[in-house]
């Protein structure tokens, strides 16, 4: 077994490094998202959903720039081009969305996406015992299922 200076399995540390960086393009995907919401959002939720939007998008950007770091660390290169982010992501993609009840599902619908592929990490980073890793997923999935929760309440 090749060992990086980390000790962990080179190997394993590529298919993470992999992994990681699909989950970078799907954040950047749904920052875009919650950017346009922010933008775009209309009705008699625009100024507590204008606030909220902004609050995930401040989010969503800090932990992209954690997750582009964390590849850094593990010796990997963070994707940076549009191009590759369409490519990899998954994360449904919201255009022109006004509508509260549609912009709060494409969030809901969009961090469950997320939530799916931190999960994969998760148990990548456990079984390659990267607890660097592992836990910034976990912490991760704690407050976006918070957020999923409080926006499921929102739409009732």
């Amino acid at each position: 077994m090749k060992s990086t200076i980390f000790g962990l399995d080179q190997s394993q540390t590529e298919t993470l490094v992999n992994k990681l960086n699909v989950l970078l393009a799907n954040f950047q995907v749904y920052y875009q998202n919650v950017r346009g919401l922010h933008w775009n959002i209309k009705g008699k939720n625009f100024f507590e959903l204008h606030v909220k939007f902004e609050e995930l998008y401040t989010d969503a950007q800090e932990k992209i720039d954690q997750v582009a770091e964390r590849i850094l660390t593990l010796h990997g290169s963070p994707l940076h081009t549009f191009n590759d982010y369409v490519k990899l992501a998954s994360v449904p993609v919201g255009k022109n969305v006004s509508n509260d009840v549609e912009a709060v599902t494409l969030v809901v619908e969009s961090l469950s996406e997320l939530l799916v592929l931190e999960r994969e990490i998760l148990n990548l980073s456990d079984v390659a015992n990267d607890e660097g890793t592992n836990s910034m997923m976990s912490d991760f999935i704690s407050e976006q299922e918070k957020v999923v929760w409080m926006m499921n309440s929102w739409l009732g």
